[in-house]
């Protein structure tokens, strides 16, 4: 009798081994999450912190996720192809960082459906992109009864970016805390149009110091405007990252923005087959928000702040509880009501009190 041979056997064996093997590694794949920042990742500022999210969420997912980054891109065109690569090139989940991101992103995430886009400080949504930002108002109310409390010539500098509504709700909280905790303190503000420019950003600072300002905050993204306090004798209030060490003897606090723990979370979701399309806004009481006081802030001081921020952190508090006006005197946030998310992410007015002129 002619023995059957085991050839077939061993091939159709190998076959389903190798099958096995090839949707095992499929299953095991890494989450390949992009990142689109705006300004370089050495900023010291925005850019920088959403870079350390995104270390933070390589390291503690580890094999788990691929991440990479495109750094410097403008907003516009530039973004829309940048964002576009990405999502051809087999991206599972792509963040983009910043305001002037969301109608590329919106497009792209039309064109593919079966990525998931997140876009940061915007409010357009569609099923498979979601929004997400910080609630800095929050900080800028403390760092604005700082300044209240350490300024001599009740002048407050703001260096603005771009007339938007997240700049634009941040100068109105720092307004609130000033009326509230130094009535008759001025807010000046000189906008330079740009995020991230050390050289214009130093000048505004030099300009707002030169009109008596003695506390500085920013809302651009290099440590220029605090070299600039410093150097001045002036104190200043960092934005995005920790800027203490800029300016040893000028910052008072900085609004620290801490995107890691919402970068891990978003990514797990997405491996979960759970991820939703939502506006999350993370603050003081989830920690996306850190407040680092300096000693250079009085001991009763610094403790009526950590009192103010467990106030926050509680929702005891909400620093946009009416009533709020604006410039013209007409009730924008009636008496004893708190502003709905959606009329912090559409501000377009400065409350009363401001004495600068929005551009329009």
């Amino acid at each position: 009798m002619q023995k059957k041979s085991k050839k077939p056997l061993l091939r159709a064996l190998v076959a389903a081994l190798g099958f096995s093997a090839a949707m095992s590694a499929s299953a095991a794949d890494p989450l390949k999450v992009g990142f689109v920042y705006i300004g370089p990742i050495g900023d010291h500022g925005w850019t920088y912190q959403h870079e350390q999210g995104r270390k933070m969420l390589a390291e503690q997912m580890g094999d788990k996720v691929e991440t990479s980054f495109v750094e410097n891109v403008p907003e516009g065109a530039d973004a829309e192809r940048v964002i576009r690569n990405m999502a051809k090139s087999g991206y599972d989940l792509i963040f983009t960082t910043s305001f002037g991101y969301m109608n590329p992103t919106l497009k792209v995430a039309k064109q593919f459906p079966k990525v998931t886009f997140e876009h940061a400080t915007g409010y357009k949504q569609a099923k498979n992109l979601g929004t997400y930002l910080s609630r800095s108002y929050e900080g800028r109310y403390v760092g604005g009864y700082l300044a209240a409390k350490m300024t001599k010539t009740k002048k407050i500098g703001y260096i603005a970016s771009f007339p938007i509504p997240e700049v634009i709700r941040d100068i109105n909280s720092i307004q609130l805390a000033l009326d509230k905790y130094n009535p008759g303190t001025e807010i000046k503000v000189v906008w330079v149009n740009s995020w991230f420019d050390p050289g214009k950003e130093s000048d505004a600072a030099n300009a707002l110091i030169d009109q008596g300002v003695d506390v500085v905050f920013q809302h651009t993204d290099s440590p220029a405007p605090i070299q600039t306090a410093e150097r001045r004798g002036v104190y200043a209030v960092g934005y995005a990252s920790d800027m203490q060490h800029f300016g040893p003897k000028a910052v008072l606090t900085s609004i620290v923005n801490n995107w890691g723990p919402h970068y891990i979370k978003s990514a797990q979701a997405v491996i979960d087959g759970n991820w939703k399309s939502q506006d999350y806004w993370g603050g003081l009481n989830d920690d996306t928000i850190q407040l680092p006081i300096s000693d250079l802030v009085p001991a009763d001081v610094k403790a009526e702040a950590e009192q103010i921020e467990a106030s926050i952190k509680s929702g005891e508090f909400h620093p946009f509880t009416g009533p709020i006006k604006d410039q013209s005197g007409a009730v924008k946030i009636a008496d004893g009501v708190v502003a709905t998310n959606a009329e912090l992410a559409s501000m377009n007015y400065y409350v009363e009190n401001v004495k600068a002129e929005l551009p329009k």
